[in-house]
């Protein structure tokens, strides 16, 4: 059996339960041949004490899809991936809404993966540019 796109996303989100991702509300919402999609609300829930979008929660949507992206381009029967560095430029500030997080590859190499990705909000206004590396090692039994 063939996976569509929408058992793959529900896949993933399935796999959020009990997590960070959970307690963000991040949600996959779209991938294909090389990037991958995710949205979070602009909440109180990731507000910082003035009222605006957290630069942490920003960094950990992008951590989350660019490592989410990385998982869906291995094997992961075979290998286990972690990031290594992640560096976040934050641009413009957010106080409701969504912001999307869209995971493009740099580099997709058998170890190492680059990934840029472009937190924007509902109007497409870049919010964040974050650069995300992973590595892929193998599993051990």
């Amino acid at each position: 059996m063939q996976l569509t796109k929408e058992m793959v996303l529900q896949q993933a989100n399935a796999a959020c339960k009990n997590t960070l991702m959970e307690t963000l509300n991040i949600e996959v919402i779209d991938f294909g041949e090389d990037f991958l999609v995710a949205r979070m609300p602009v909440t109180s829930r990731v507000y910082q004490p003035d009222g605006i979008l957290h630069g942490g929660a920003t960094v950990a949507l992008a951590e989350s899809v660019g490592s989410f992206a990385t998982h869906i381009f291995i094997d992961i029967e075979k290998y286990f991936v972690r990031g290594i560095e992640i560096t976040a430029n934050h641009l413009k500030s957010i106080k409701e809404g969504f912001v999307y997080a869209r995971a493009t590859f740099v580099h997709k190499g058998k170890t190492t993966q680059l990934l840029d990705i472009r937190v924007t909000d509902d109007n497409d206004n870049l919010i964040s540019l974050c650069k995300l590396t992973t590595i892929s090692l193998p599993r051990t039994k």
